[in-house]
């Protein structure tokens, strides 16, 4: 062989790794391009103009679906899906950093869910939350306040069902990433802060928080974008309201315009910006000194 000539494998694994990217960010880049046709424009090549003319018509509204108010659900469920991730993570992290009785079993049952289908977790917690319903209004009935039940709906909403639903899905992969986090961080940062007289508090806050500050800001671009997108954990135990990808997957069999391209873009976007805004901000915090 001669020397600086590539071995034929290199081709082949080339090969396929082209295949991977084409197959992964192609249907992107299709969607992308055809969000910008002209108002003549449809929902395949060739392109009949370019403009910003769909996303101005997503702007205005789609019909009877209402996406502004759909986007803003999505958005405030993903930032409460993201603070419950991160801190329920931090602190199963913390636990997990001492042997206590159960501490497998605990391990297990919270990552259960990663092999769980998501249709089933969906149907689970809408079926529990119906249950809790039936439950609540024998109750209210039984104790003569059946009068309550002229304003009450159902217990099933964005911030009960829907949330568990979301953080049935995000915190297993927030307690594998501090797991891993906390069995490479050494303990002699903590030992040397107690040797100076600090407290319990004074070491996690100047010492162990900063140092793994950026570890909990992956977490948190995780929690956010497994949130933003979610569609079968979410389908079944929503309730009454949607959020946007549900709105999304519902326009698909009626909206016939790039309309659908454009919102398509634009939630696609928000989850690149997320991630953007998470390495700038985890690029920040590791520039910052430690202070002891």
């Amino acid at each position: 062989m001669q020397e600086g000539k590539r071995p034929g494998s290199f081709y082949a694994l080339a090969a396929v790794f082209g295949a991977f990217v084409l197959f992964l960010y192609g249907p992107m880049f299709t969607i992308f391009v055809l969000s910008f046709q002209g108002p003549e424009g449809g929902l395949t090549f060739p392109m009949r103009g370019v403009s910003f003319h769909w996303f101005a018509k997503l702007w205005e509204g789609m019909g009877v679906v209402d996406i502004a108010a759909a986007f803003r659900r999505s958005v405030a469920l993903g930032i409460v899906v993201m603070l419950c991730t991160v801190l329920l993570s931090l602190g199963a992290g913390l636990a997990f950093r001492k042997k206590f009785k159960g501490s497998g079993l605990l391990f297990y049952t919270s990552v259960a869910s990663l092999i769980m289908p998501s249709i089933v977790v969906s149907l689970g917690i809408g079926l529990q939350f119906r249950l809790i319903d039936t439950l609540l209004k024998s109750g209210l009935e039984t104790i003569g306040l059946g009068s309550w039940l002229e304003s009450y709906g159902t217990a099933m909403g964005l911030y009960t069902s829907a949330l568990g639903a979301h953080l049935t899905w995000t915190l297993p992969f927030g307690l594998l990433i501090m797991l891993a986090v906390f069995n490479r961080f050494n303990p002699a940062y903590e030992e040397a802060a107690d040797d100076l007289g600090a407290t319990p508090w004074q070491s996690f806050r100047h010492v162990v928080l900063p140092l793994i500050a950026p570890s909990l800001v992956g977490v948190g671009m995780f929690g956010f974008t497994l949130s933003w997108d979610e569609i079968a954990r979410t389908s079944q135990a929503i309730g009454d309201v949607n959020t946007l990808p549900l709105e999304l997957q519902g326009l698909t069999s009626t909206v016939t315009t790039p309309a659908i391209y454009a919102l398509g873009t634009v939630t696609t976007v928000v989850s690149f910006a997320v991630m953007g805004g998470t390495l700038l901000l985890i690029r920040l915090l590791k520039r910052q000194p430690v202070r002891a």
